[in-house]
């Protein structure tokens, strides 16, 4: 069938691994009660959800009933009811879209790639640490508590730096300390982790190096420490304020870390900040340490990206089963457009390419000319001069 008899949305939920997801549904048996709604129209309301951006169920079932002919596209026998979304979002376990993320990655990971920025002459995986803070209102999401008076989810997110997505995700209540949820990934040995100061506990930074794995990230306000070697700054680092090797003072931190450590103190041209970097890493250059960190860039753009793009600030359904779908039905559609991102010759910005699928989600377009030739190329006017001499020769 031709891409341009079917809609938009209909081509970009093509891009869904049936295969992979009828795997995930067999080993959670999420189709056992399933209300009339299966696991894939479950999927499909979801994704629907995030890229159309609506604020209920009601809106979910009301805007896939308006496509019509194109359900039978999506795979999807009729629109699901408000009440029927309100239980299966309630009741079907979130795991399955979890596990369906990582089966959905690992598909398309080799057209996720993309050249580093920082980094690039490092032949290591870079993985990004760092969580954010969704706020939800205690009186509603009376489970997720983190203040006196207020309700939060927490995303722990290990970013992987070649791909801009999370290898690893674990959604939390607000109260887990970050650091909790960064041990809970298995990195790969030689693998470089780029971690603010909320991750130092060195504890865990030395299990790291036992493992022969490098960390960088930004040594805590009054630290001991005793500089055992002070290194000569390179004339073509001029940002680059000192390179020197410690080894940690304090009576605690000197037993846990007893081995050599590094410091880097660099000032930032754009701001005038200065910022001092902690590594274990002794023999790359000082300035491909202050680069490492600025990569660490990528995973605040990430959650900006998730957050502003996609319907998760607010949910559809107040159970901690509904909030983590939701999130994970995040991860889902936020995959499909760095897909489609990297896939377009056209230099879309997130947002923008966001925008527009929105607004032409049900039009009949061929996808890949949407994406690489989205706006009308005017003809020039004739020439007059040529007009006129043609007229004359007539």
């Amino acid at each position: 069938m031709s891409s341009t008899n079917l809609s938009l949305f209909s081509q970009i939920t093509s891009i869904l691994c049936r295969n992979a997801f009828g795997a995930v549904v067999k080993k959670h048996n999420s189709d056992k009660h399933s209300k009339g709604i299966n696991s894939w129209t479950h999927l499909v309301s979801m994704v629907f959800l995030h890229i159309a951006k609506v604020d209920s169920v009601r809106d979910i079932s009301k805007g896939l009933q308006s496509a019509h002919g194109n359900l039978s596209h999506l795979g999807i026998g009729k629109a699901p009811s408000k009440s029927s979304m309100s239980y299966i979002i309630m009741n079907r376990k979130w795991e399955v879209f979890m596990d369906y993320y990582f089966a959905l990655l690992n598909k398309l990971e080799p057209s996720l790639q993309r050249k580093r920025k920082y980094g690039h002459q490092l032949k290591r995986k870079i993985y990004l640490v760092d969580s954010t803070l969704i706020s939800l209102c205690l009186s509603l999401f009376d489970w997720a508590k983190y203040r006196t008076h207020k309700g939060a989810v927490k995303v722990h997110t290990v970013l992987d730096y070649d791909s801009g997505l999370p290898c690893f995700a674990e959604v939390s209540d607000g109260k887990k300390h970050d650091l909790k949820g960064a041990k809970g990934f298995n990195y790969p040995v030689g693998s470089v982790l780029v971690m603010d100061r909320a991750y130092v506990d060195y504890t865990w930074l030395a299990d790291l190096d036992s493992k022969g794995l490098f960390f960088v990230t930004r040594i805590k306000e009054g630290t001991l420490y005793q500089v055992i070697q002070v290194y000569e700054i390179p004339t073509h680092e001029g940002e680059v304020l000192a390179d020197q090797d410690i080894i940690l003072d304090g009576p605690k931190t000197s037993k846990v870390y007893p081995k050599t450590l590094r410091l880097v103190t660099f000032k930032d041209a754009a701001t005038g900040k200065v910022l001092v970097f902690l590594t274990n890493q002794r023999s790359w250059t000082a300035k491909a340490i202050a680069d490492l960190y600025k990569a660490r860039w990528d995973i605040e753009a990430f959650f900006k990206q998730i957050k502003q793009t996609l319907r998760i600030k607010t949910f559809v359904g107040t159970s901690e089963n509904a909030v983590k779908i939701q999130i994970w039905t995040a991860m889902i559609a936020i995959l499909l457009i760095k897909y489609l991102l990297n896939k377009a010759k056209y230099k879309w910005s997130l947002s923008n390419l966001v925008a527009m699928i929105r607004v032409h989600l049900f039009a009949k377009l061929d996808m890949s000319v949407f994406l690489d030739e989205p706006y009308y190329k005017r003809k020039p006017p004739p020439d007059p001069t040529n007009l006129f001499q043609q007229v004359r020769s007539f």
